[in-house]
């Protein structure tokens, strides 16, 4: 709904209930002339009651919790002897000619005593039920309301935060070390006897690093391949390649093995194919 639209509705609201309270303020101000209020009270007289109705509820739209369960039944007792008070108007057509002093409002004289009580109590508790709400109103913090949006608030930064760690890319790991063969591969450290079982135990239990090389000590020692073992193979991964695709590069990466055993591989398999001497020696 946009602005003009709710302008309108509100003018339309305020002209309905200034109206309503036109309406009203006629009954009420015969009924306080029927119990004895003289002029001016009897003009005043209506503000009392519909005027601590509106005050209720916009009480009703601030407090929260036992304050407005209370501002609802003031709104509530207020509107239900305001429509005492116009019914007992519209029973008693002497009250409408407007120069009806102080007359009875029921013939019933229990009804009458009852209708009296009401209608001179309605002051007294305007100023006692006014009071308190006011100052109920003047009173009230937010409080709750403000933990709960602020906690929300952290909430929302704090799963925003976490979506940002969640989005950071993740360092690929670190290859396993098997898959390299390291032409010159150290040899694996085993403790000796002799060492002492802390020492033994901090380097077994010794946290990885996540980043960066792995130590030449830490890492798992390899079988190292015989030169016939790396020809055979070699001969069975090139034997359907045809003689342009026998490079020392190529045969070094199918084999996986280091540049010099390539190199060898090469010229004993070429070998091969010529017709020479197929049991070169090759380095391992």
């Amino acid at each position: 709904m946009n602005r003009t639209a709710k302008t309108l509705l509100i003018t339309a609201l305020v002209g309905v209930v200034g109206m309503a309270f036109r309406v009203s303020w006629n009954a009420q101000r015969d009924i306080a002339r029927a119990v004895g209020a003289d002029h001016t009270a009897a003009t005043l007289y209506p503000f009392v009651v519909d005027g601590l109705m509106a005050l209720a509820l916009v009480a009703t739209l601030v407090l929260t919790d036992d304050d407005r369960r209370f501002a609802l039944r003031v709104l509530a007792g207020y509107t239900a002897a305001s429509l005492v008070l116009n019914y007992v108007h519209g029973l008693l057509p002497a009250l409408h000619t407007g120069t009806a002093g102080r007359m009875h409002l029921a013939d019933w004289a229990p009804g009458n005593w009852a209708l009296v009580l009401l209608a001179t109590s309605l002051p007294v508790g305007s100023i006692y039920f006014g009071s308190d709400l006011v100052a109920k109103v003047l009173h009230y913090r937010p409080v709750a309301v403000a933990d709960q949006d602020e906690m929300i608030l952290t909430t929302v930064n704090r799963l925003g935060s976490d979506l940002r760690k969640s989005a950071t890319p993740i360092p690929p790991a670190v290859p396993a070390p098997a898959a390299v063969e390291a032409p010159d591969p150290a040899p694996a450290v085993e403790p000796s006897e002799s060492a002492p079982l802390e020492a033994v135990a901090a380097a077994v239990h010794a946290p990885r690093r996540a980043t960066g090389r792995v130590p030449q000590a830490a890492r798992a020692p390899r079988p190292v391949r015989t030169p016939d073992q790396l020809l055979n193979e070699a001969r069975e991964l090139t034997a359907d390649w045809p003689d342009a695709a026998m490079t020392a590069e190529g045969i070094r990466k199918a084999v996986r093995t280091s540049a010099a055993n390539g190199r060898m591989l090469r010229d004993a398999l070429k070998a091969e194919r010529a017709g020479g001497d197929s049991t070169g020696e090759v380095a391992a």
